[in-house]
């Protein structure tokens, strides 16, 4: 049910072209949509049924925006904007993005060859992309063969390898006219625009003069090139004859997710393809539109000279967007191709639907179950604490995050113990949370939905008693109990530790298993860390000679401090130490006072 505000503004909504942002209670930007009706678009997302996913949304949102813009070209051009500026939860992010490589030719003055994964036009020209890595360098490995032009990244002051074997000029001693390297970039460009078969032609009337003249060594060299050329650039099937460029889409959708499928076509042969998969919440022509914006602003895809997409979709608002040749065939082999891409597209998301069903139930639906039981809205980031330490000596603690169900490992932080000594969880407990807090307070930073402390009554109490008591914030805290046999046994809530009426064989269960895991590990992973290095400095950090090559030299060849200790001073030599050196090891080690 919409709130009263959201409905006053529902009705002030114009009925022109734009975009809007949901927001939820923290005042997130979560959803970016663009329309080129807003009262009309907005207004679906409060009426009628929706989907459980949608229904997620639409839970989350407590405010909305927009902004009104003269057209439709607009609206989707801003929305693109906007989603890359704000990273909505619920937008199509492409976070799995695939970067292919390509074969840059430099415009340096003496001209390189290489790999790179980054496009910049202005530093060079670029062909591909290539299916993969090692495509790209047995085609650069060709070329390197078939042109000598310099391999080094700055010029160096004498002749290297490369001159020795044929494969570079050596501009760096030699003086090179400039109409060489003019000829020989246009020759690769040629060659990778598909003028391959006249330097395969050329390459074997070469072979045969070397042959008359009896240089069999120099015929056989030639020969190899050949054949690799027959190999790498003739190894695939040409489906069109006009060897342009083009990227072909199709898509697929049902049950409010969405599947496109990429052809990728380079001088008429099929290269690669690339399949993403994610949920949408308009219009799927709509969002295939915005999915292909993104494709090409944020991965480093060059624009071919031709995108072949399915009838359903705007291809004038297409074209406008990408401001190449948006095609949509109406028959011959162009047409089958988009119809490749989409049977393609219908089968991945048939195949693949089940799998996207359990993960849900795993993560969002999880999180969702979890919410129910706690009476609170499904907790979005869930931050959880572990403390590890033996006896009180290496203090540390250990913070996991969560996100819908799912690690965010980049958002996992470690604390050394300062101000506890000795075996105190409840003080290293109350440190850990003032430092945390302290911290996103400070950075204005989210604060997240829910708490876990691994551990009892006491820890928890300790959390609670810092958010509350000094921070003023009033975040649901929950604590992870554990059985006898160190497993997750029970979720309590608040102060007085009342068990949370959770079913054992619950996806939200299962999740707070897994994050327990999670958070136990990363904590005892840190931990061994810090006591082993401890360890190692205490014993040989303080000997005089002793400096961080040699120590690990020791510990290469003992594997142990206590070895150390029981080798003789020749022993100790054998690893490096010079004599004096290998006395003061044993004399410290005897006596380390």
């Amino acid at each position: 049910m919409a709130s009263r505000k959201i409905k006053e503004k529902l009705s002030l909504l114009p009925k022109q072209p734009g975009c809007y942002q949901m927001k939820n209670m923290q005042g997130e930007i979560i959803y970016v949509g663009k329309a080129k009706n807003l009262f009309n678009r907005v207004h679906s997302y409060f009426s009628g049924s929706h989907d459980a996913k949608t229904q997620r949304l639409v839970a989350d949102i407590a405010d909305f925006e927009y902004i009104v813009v003269s057209s439709e070209i607009e609206s989707l051009l801003l929305e693109i904007n906007l989603i890359k500026k704000y990273e909505p939860k619920y937008n199509i992010m492409l976070k799995d993005d695939k970067s292919y490589p390509y074969i840059k030719l430099t415009s340096e003055t003496y001209p390189r060859l290489i790999i790179t994964r980054k496009v910049n036009r202005k530093s060079g020209k670029y062909f591909g992309p290539y299916p993969n890595v090692t495509a790209a360098n047995e085609t650069k490995r060709l070329l390197d063969r078939l042109y000598p032009l310099r391999k080094c990244r700055t010029l160096p002051n004498r002749v290297c390898l490369y001159y020795h074997i044929g494969q570079c000029l050596a501009p760096c001693v030699n003086d090179i006219p400039k109409e060489t390297f003019q000829k020989m970039t246009e020759e690769i460009t040629h060659f990778l625009n598909g003028g391959y078969q006249e330097v395969k032609l050329r390459l074997k009337q070469e072979m045969i003069d070397a042959s008359n003249r009896l240089n069999f060594e120099k015929a056989k060299e030639l020969r190899d090139q050949i054949r690799s050329i027959e190999t790498l650039m003739e190894e695939q099937k040409v489906i069109l004859n006009d060897l342009d460029d083009r990227d072909i889409f199709g898509y697929a959708y049902d049950k409010g997710w969405m599947c496109v499928q990429v052809f990728f076509m380079r001088q008429g042969k099929l290269i690669e393809r690339d399949a993403s998969m994610f949920p949408f919440y308009q219009e799927p022509e709509e969002d295939f539109l915005t999915f292909i914006g993104q494709f090409y602003s944020r991965r480093n895809h060059i624009k071919p000279k031709e995108v072949l997409i399915p009838n359903q979709v705007d291809r004038q608002l297409a074209g406008q967007m990408l401001k190449t040749a948006v095609l949509q065939p109406q028959r011959g082999r162009k047409k089958e191709l988009v119809q490749m891409a989409v049977k393609n597209a219908q089968i991945a998301l048939k195949e693949k639907f089940a799998l996207i069903e359990r993960d849900e139930k795993r993560t969002v639906g999880a999180v969702e179950q979890l919410g129910k039981a706690l009476d609170m809205p499904a907790p979005h980031r869930i931050e959880t604490f572990d403390n590890s330490n033996i006896q009180g000596t290496d203090p540390v603690s250990a913070m996991v995050v969560f996100e819908d169900g799912r690690p965010k490992k980049n958002d996992y932080r470690k604390y050394r113990i300062k101000t506890v000594e000795g075996p105190d969880d409840y003080a290293t407990m109350k440190e850990v949370v003032r430092r945390r807090y302290t911290r996103l307070l400070k950075e204005a930073a989210v604060l997240p939905d829910l708490i876990l402390i691994d551990g009892g009554k006491g820890q928890l109490a300790a959390a609670i008693d810092v958010l509350e008591n000094e921070f003023g914030l009033y975040i649901p805290v929950c604590g992870l109990v554990k059985d006898d046999k160190h497993r997750t046994s029970q979720l309590v809530a608040g102060e007085q530790s009342l068990p949370v009426p959770l079913a054992r064989n619950s996806q939200a269960f299962y999740l707070l298993q897994r994050i327990q895991d999670e958070v136990h590990r990363f904590a005892i992973t840190f931990h061994r860390q810090v006591r082993n290095k401890a360890m190692i400095h205490s014993v040989l950090d303080d000997i005089p000679g002793i400096g961080k090559q040699r120590k690990q030299a020791l510990l290469r060849k003992f594997g142990s401090v206590k070895k150390i200790r029981e080798a003789s001073s020749e022993n100790l030599m054998e690893a490096g130490l010079p004599h004096k050196i290998a006395e003061n090891v044993k004399k410290y080690l005897s006596d380390p006072s």
